[in-house]
């Protein structure tokens, strides 16, 4: 009973820490349209978690679902910039069963690097680049190079709470 009882408070100070900090819900548009959400893990410290679809090229879609942990580093005012390490898993949706040398999974991992503005109002907007290198999938032959990924530049827009 008192591991249990200690379980729930320790489950109990990690939520209110979570939601005690600052967070932001939004969008970011570029080589591919995404939702957002960012969480901070500190004074200087944010996890970016994104999911999103790529436009369908030649007959395919792609979908991911990435995680980037960044450091943000205060410019002046409300400009931050920011930079870190993450990783994503996708999904391509398309003629993949007709390839049979095609995974259609893929694993990603890379960084992201960016600037962003805080207005006075909940509101905050991003210029970022994102590149991401394939470690597996979508391979088919030698047709398609493992680094291609959701790779760019993309623009956020993100109301904060």
């Amino acid at each position: 009973m008192k591991k249990l009882f200690a379980t729930l408070m320790i489950m109990l100070a990690f939520v209110s820490i979570s939601l005690a900090q600052p967070r932001a819900i939004g969008g970011r548009i570029g080589y591919n349209l995404e939702f957002s959400y960012q969480h901070s893990l500190g004074e200087r410290m944010m996890m970016d978690l994104t999911a999103g679809a790529t436009n369908v090229w030649n007959g395919w879609a792609y979908a991911d679902v990435n995680a980037m942990f960044d450091w943000v580093f205060n410019i002046s005012g409300g400009w931050n910039w920011y930079v870190g390490p993450g990783a994503g898993i996708g999904f391509a949706f398309g003629h993949w069963w007709k390839d049979y040398d095609y995974i259609p999974f893929r694993l990603n991992v890379g960084a992201q690097i960016g600037v962003e503005y805080q207005f006075g109002i909940p509101l905050n907007l991003s210029v970022d680049w994102r590149p991401m290198v394939n470690v597996l999938g979508f391979v088919r032959g030698n047709t398609y190079p493992l680094w291609y990924s959701f790779t760019g530049v993309a623009v956020g827009v993100r109301y904060r709470f």
